[in-house]
């Protein structure tokens, strides 16, 4: 609170003002209301001047009296004067038709919240009629880093400009701030369950306007038992939705959400919907020969999955922080690459034990997918959080405790795989659409000679993950792209296998055979007008291949 005998001192005749603001900074503070002995304890004003100025206050609105508990709170008019003066926020302006849309359309209270300094302030509120909306007022602030709507805002600043919101927290309160931006960035919106009211989840989007307007954030809030695990996830493709327009109309440049329009209606008749997940972005599929099961991940609702063709296995387990591949080692266990870098899964209740982070120093990148060698080394690639800077590095785990990165420049580091005669490695930057060639020594475990493998126009989709068959065909899922496509050694398209979502993944080999091609997709940020398209986008796919593929390598342990 400022020092209010300096203040009265710095401009003379301003005495009896700056007393009665003082007073109001009291009342508000106050977590009750106040009483008239508490206040001329705070301010060792005499009595007779303190009542003068509190009726002052009272008959002008700013305070308002309660007579029979003989108590004192903040009058109406500052909410009077609180909308006036937002009425002028352009950002406001230009998300108060989203927020009246959004909150008669979902049943719940949608908001505004600016960001100011350290703080978030609730600007504009929109409550429908739903007798059990959560109640909030405008005026309300709160920590921006302690805040779900506040940390959906850190999530679209630049990584040193977030930082600085950070220096006050403890290591480990750092750490699980970063953990929650980044699933938020990888995903477009955060959710989360209000830090300030036990039992509501708040689901946010940042907005922003052109510089000098500064930045906010469009929140949903609700109780936990309004909206399922699947109705939160489709709030915040809305939300994304919202906040386009909101940044469209005011000149401000978003990020797209749709998908390159589907190519044609047909569908590889032999391709089946295995389990219509929902996941929001399915990932890193991999095939367990010890116990015949296919373990994979959603990143972006970080969890591993297991799905068991024999249909007695299938499980999900939620993971603390993003996770997007899964490796098994030749000991029975199974290993993690997470935005921590390597740790050990847990299979019973899919807790994380970290055992190396070769990127512990960069923050804001994560690793992305993974695979083994035939040597039992693991090969991973890293990506910054938000996918915008070619800060991506390839990596070789020779041992579980030791990396080296071999490459780097990369934006977004994905899809790995080797020839079936392991002289060649292939590398997929989908950020530049293309998949690199590299020569490889698998006694040395080195790569040289990279080269242009495959490069892909942004109306073919955009390369992910991919795996290689026993006779060196590399298939590849291509995101926004519609299919899965196989390419000889040579680069030659030889097959593809159409499908019915647009965000195909990753593939890989497996059943006892290895004759099975899995597919796993993703539904994150599709608008509603493509999910009514593609409901089963999120799902995992599978489809019977006349060519095996290969051998599922171990980490050696």
């Amino acid at each position: 609170m400022p020092n209010f005998d300096n203040i009265a001192k710095l401009y003379p005749g301003a005495g009896t003002l700056v007393k009665g603001i003082q007073l109001i900074e009291l009342i508000a503070e106050a977590a009750d209301p106040c009483s008239s002995t508490y206040l001329l304890k705070q301010t060792k004003l005499p009595k007779a001047t303190l009542y003068r100025l509190l009726g002052a206050l009272v008959e002008f609105g700013y305070v308002k009296h309660d007579t029979q508990a003989k108590t004192y709170s903040l009058g109406k008019r500052f909410i009077e004067l609180g909308r006036s003066s937002l009425s002028a926020f352009d950002l406001r302006s230009a998300a108060e038709h989203e927020l009246t849309r959004l909150s008669a359309s979902l049943g719940q209270t949608v908001s505004l919240v600016a960001h100011e300094g350290d703080h978030v302030i609730y600007v504009d509120v929109r409550r429908p009629a739903n007798p059990l909306a959560v109640n909030i007022e405008v005026g309300r602030t709160l920590p921006v880093a302690e805040s779900s709507s506040g940390r959906a805002i850190l999530a679209a600043m630049p990584p040193h400009e977030m930082g600085n919101y950070l220096n006050n927290y403890s290591l480990e309160e750092r750490h699980q701030i970063l953990s929650e931006i980044a699933i938020s960035r990888a995903r477009g919106y955060s959710i989360a369950e209000s830090r300030s009211i036990p039992g509501l989840t708040v689901i946010a989007v940042e907005v922003h306007g052109p510089p000098g307007m500064g930045r906010g954030a469009i929140a949903v809030t609700a109780h936990e038992s309004a909206l399922s695990h699947e109705q939160r996830h489709i709030v915040g493709r809305d939300l994304m939705e919202a906040a386009r327009r909101v940044m469209g109309n005011i000149g401000t440049a978003s990020v797209s959400i749709s998908s390159n329009p589907r190519r044609h209606l047909h569908v590889e008749e032999a391709l089946e919907c295995i389990q219509a997940a929902g996941a929001i972005v399915g990932e890193g599929p991999v095939w367990d020969r010890r116990s015949n099961l296919l373990r994979w991940v959603d990143i972006a609702a970080p969890a591993t999955r297991v799905f068991d063709p024999a249909g007695t296995g299938t499980a999900m387990h939620p993971a603390p922080r993003l996770v997007s591949a899964v490796l098994p080692a030749n000991d029975g266990t199974i290993l993690a690459i997470t935005q921590n870098g390597l740790e050990k899964l847990n299979l019973t209740n899919g807790a994380l034990d970290p055992i190396y982070d070769p990127e512990a120093h960069l923050p804001s990148n994560r690793f992305n997918d993974a695979k083994t060698d035939r040597a039992g080394r693991i090969w991973a690639g890293t990506m910054s959080l938000d996918a915008s800077m070619p800060s991506g590095s390839l990596y070789c785990f020779d041992t579980p405790t030791r990396a080296r990165a071999v490459d780097g420049g990369f934006q977004v580091s994905n899809g790995l795989g080797w020839s079936a005669d392991d002289r060649t490695f292939y590398f997929t930057d989908s950020g530049l659409g293309v998949v690199f060639a590299y020569d490889f020594d698998l006694e040395r475990g080195t790569l040289s000679n990279r080269r242009v493998f495959l490069q892909f126009s942004p109306s073919e989709g955009k390369p992910d993950g991919l795996a290689v068959d026993s006779e060196g065909t590399v298939w590849i899922a291509l995101w926004d792209g519609w299919r899965v496509a196989g390419y000889d050694p040579k680069g030659k398209l030889v097959r593809e296998i159409d499908m019915p979502v647009p965000r195909p993944t990753c593939c890989c080999f497996g059943g006892e055979d290895k004759k099975t091609l899995y597919i796993t997709t993703a539904s994150i940020r599709l608008p509603a007008s493509v999910l009514e398209e593609a409901p089963l986008s999120g799902g995992l796919f599978s489809i019977r291949m006349d060519v095996p593929g290969q051998e599922v390598a171990e980490v050696a342990v």
